[in-house]
């Protein structure tokens, strides 16, 4: 019994343990703080994967336009809805939407 009293009453643990709550729960940085900032910097890097892939497509895109007129032709036509002469265009939409 009396060494179980001096181990709960050794200076040396008590500080320890109060170091490891403080930190724990207590402190400006705590421990559930950091694992939610570093969740949020998970989610952040893969946000910018996603952009960044977005911009090699898109710079890729861009160049083909730039070098290639059947693409442009091609790009002309699907975004702006533009035809040569004599030509017909028919828009067929689909009337489920998704997502609603």
């Amino acid at each position: 019994m009396k060494k179980v009293a001096s181990i709960i009453t050794n200076k040396y643990l008590l500080a320890s343990g109060f170091f490891v709550v403080w930190m724990l729960f207590f402190d400006q940085r705590d421990f559930f703080q950091q694992r939610d900032r570093g969740d949020d910097l998970k989610k952040l890097e893969a946000k910018k994967q996603y952009y960044v892939q977005e911009i090699e497509k898109t710079q890729k895109e861009l160049t083909d336009l730039q070098s290639n007129p059947a693409a442009l032709e091609k790009f002309a036509r699907e975004h702006y809805l533009m035809k040569k002469d004599g030509e017909d265009i028919y828009i067929i939409e689909d009337s489920v939407t998704p997502g609603k």
